[in-house]
């Protein structure tokens, strides 16, 4: 029975006759100058800013008239903690993406899960860690689940996918073309679409909502696909840990990655949010700081120094602090040498 609960919830009513003002001129110009933001002077962004009203005209008139397609993707190789494929969108659709998610965005984030951080307004990673710590208080004698869900992106079912939203949305239009953007990709949603950061948090919504709804667990927190729940005894924690592993496989038809999945006290300490976090204090993890320290030949100074600061502000290690900002000066100086040298 429990394992029906969350996909049987509803919350709010259906949201309905909204498109005409997704493909309104003001929210495609609105949309543009978020695309833009940032990138102004890029080939593409200039390219399309050349001819932006009859470019703009262009989009709400294939919006209107329902004879918008989805173009293909420039895909790319990101390798930092992992070695990821980015699929980036076109200009005109990252706008549609935008234009789309000013709307429905606010449909759905009000049905989140009030634990869940990752791309949502107000949420972030400096307010999952406070929050966190908040929790941890008085739980040293706990026991910490901890998981992710293996090559998330990829392994959503975009069919699945189409049916949660739809529980939420009933304007035809506006869901033919969420219905687009979704068949714009194969398989899964790519990493790279504005849509793709909402659609995945609407997905694991579902799991949220479960382990909330169903399993009763108090102690729960999620980053996208990266969770923990931690409960004072050993044994129910297993028990949760093997209700979810069946929910997911029959439900949303994913599963844990295994590496990534253990059950440990919390006294050791929880390595998350780029932090490894106790009760009682908080340090930086050792992957998030060479990953940092390896950025810092493409930035200033100023940028690194700031950068750095706002990571180790939230952990309790002096010595380390002071010791990964003497390296990050004499990187810099070392930088500042060359070109010097150079001239």
């Amino acid at each position: 029975m429990g394992l029906l609960i969350c996909l049987n919830l509803n919350f709010m009513k259906r949201k309905g006759n909204f498109y005409s003002q997704i493909h309104s001129f003001n929210n495609l110009h609105h949309s543009y100058l978020k695309v833009r933001k940032n990138k102004r002077y890029k080939r593409e962004i200039l390219e399309f800013s050349f001819n932006l009203e009859e470019n703009l005209f262009k989009i709400q008139k294939d919006l209107k008239e329902e004879t918008y397609i989805h173009g293909g993707y420039k895909k790319f190789i990101v390798r930092d903690s992992k070695k990821r494929e980015i699929k980036a969108p076109q200009v005109k659709d990252r706008l549609v993406h935008h234009a789309l998610c000013n709307f429905i965005t606010p449909i759905f984030d009000n049905t989140f899960y009030h634990y869940s951080y990752a791309c949502r307004k107000g949420k972030g990673n400096h307010r999952a860690v406070n929050d966190f710590k908040r929790k941890l208080k008085n739980k040293g004698d706990f026991f910490c689940f901890k998981a992710d869900i293996s090559k998330y992106f990829d392994s959503i079912s975009n069919s699945l996918l189409f049916k949660i939203i739809k529980r939420k949305v009933k304007d035809k239009k506006a869901l033919n073309l969420i219905d687009t953007i979704i068949k714009s990709n194969e398989k899964g949603i790519p990493i790279g679409n504005l849509t793709s950061q909402l659609f995945a948090n609407i997905y694991l919504n579902e799991m949220d909502q479960f382990v909330k709804r169903g399993l009763k667990s108090k102690c729960f927190f999620r980053y996208m696909d990266d969770f923990v729940i931690f409960k004072k005894e050993k044994k129910e924690l297993r028990r949760t840990k093997d209700k979810l592993e069946i929910f997911l496989n029959c439900k949303l038809d994913l599963k844990y990655k295994e590496k990534a999945t253990s059950i440990f006290p919390v006294l050791n300490g929880i390595d998350f949010l780029g932090y490894v976090i106790f009760e009682k204090y908080t340090l930086p993890r050792k992957k998030t700081v060479l990953k940092m320290i390896k950025k810092i030949k493409k930035r200033t100074f100023k940028e690194a120094f700031n950068t750095w600061r706002a990571y180790a502000r939230k952990t309790q290690s002096y010595f380390l602090k002071k010791s990964i900002f003497t390296k990050i000066c004499f990187i810099l100086f070392l930088i500042i040498y060359q070109k010097i040298k150079l001239v």
